[in-house]
């Protein structure tokens, strides 16, 4: 197939462009219920704390943009929970002359969830086009090599005399999902160690789950608060925290970790930094450009 009739499709989470849109985002994330009030509410006040909205989608297209250079193709992103939804991409896409797509969630971990959006939206379109689906990428070793370079950049800032835990962290799940089979927590734990195997340096380090969600329901732990806890109980007396489950700035980085994890570090009587998030860097669209060169070979 010629080149010209293949594009990149980058899915993320998405978020919303405006605070007026928090009630139908919500909903999304809630699969068509509304969220009451009190949760709006409380979602608003932490968009306004970071400054308004989510960098999520400047970031995602300036990845989008890299990879449409780095592979000379056409590349889009969608986002599965708000606009532009996959369904208006793919429609755009097949009136451009796009036969094939190549599916490429941001998220190297359960990718089997956004190349579901796509599918359903190439169904829905009714259009004949052909889907690459790239597998996790959690242990792309260009992936593993740019967080742990961020870790070790990390450490050089700390006193030496800090005695630090690493707590590498994922956004949680609930756990009926897990228990339906979902490989998240095993992908996740597999990209912890290799991180922690390519640094430079023996660390004492553990994994732990944030951001869990607000629905009276049980989620995949240990969650922060119980990490901390623990932390100052074993005599440690700063956190560095490796959002390696999140590959771009966003409200679980910004709010999640710089605010809410600072005040329960602080409450527990402990200093906390964290890594940079990968966003557009290099060594994040190396790790994306052989995934996608891998699996355009195969096809």
């Amino acid at each position: 197939m010629s080149p010209d009739r293949t594009a990149l499709l980058v899915t993320a989470h998405g978020t919303v462009d405006s605070l007026d849109n928090l009630p139908a985002f919500l909903a999304n994330i809630r699969r068509g219920h509304p969220a009451p009030p009190e949760l709006i509410a409380e979602i608003r006040r932490r968009y306004e704390a970071i400054g308004g909205l989510s960098p999520l989608d400047h970031i995602t297209s300036q990845q989008a943009e890299a990879l449409g250079r780095r592979l000379g193709m056409r590349a889009r992103v969608a986002m599965r929970l708000w606009h532009p939804y996959p369904l208006d991409v793919v429609r755009k896409l097949y009136a451009t002359g796009i036969e094939r797509i190549v599916s490429v969630p941001i998220a190297p971990y359960s990718v089997h969830v956004y190349h579901a959006s796509v599918a359903e939206a190439v169904a829905a379109a009714k259009v004949p086009i052909e889907i690459i689906a790239v597998p996790p990428w959690n242990l792309e070793p260009s992936l593993v090599r740019g967080l742990a370079d961020e870790v070790e950049r990390a450490l050089a800032s700390l006193p030496s005399s800090a005695r630090t835990l690493l707590i590498l962290s994922a956004h949680s799940l609930p756990e009926h999902v897990v228990r339906s089979g979902d490989p998240y927590p095993r992908l996740i734990e597999a990209t912890a160690q290799a991180v922690v195997s390519a640094l430079g340096r023996p660390m004492e380090h553990c994994v732990a789950y944030q951001s869990q969600g607000m629905r009276g329901e049980n989620w995949l732990g240990p969650d922060l608060a119980t990490t901390f806890r623990k932390a100052g109980e074993q005599g440690f007396s700063h956190l560095l925290m490796a959002p390696v489950g999140f590959l771009s700035d966003h409200i679980e980085i910004l709010y999640d970790i710089d605010i809410e994890a600072q005040a329960l570090a602080h409450a527990q009587g402990l200093s906390l930094s964290r890594t940079r998030t990968l966003n557009a860097a290099p060594v994040l669209i190396d790790a994306l450009e052989t995934v996608i060169r891998r699996a355009l070979a195969l096809a």
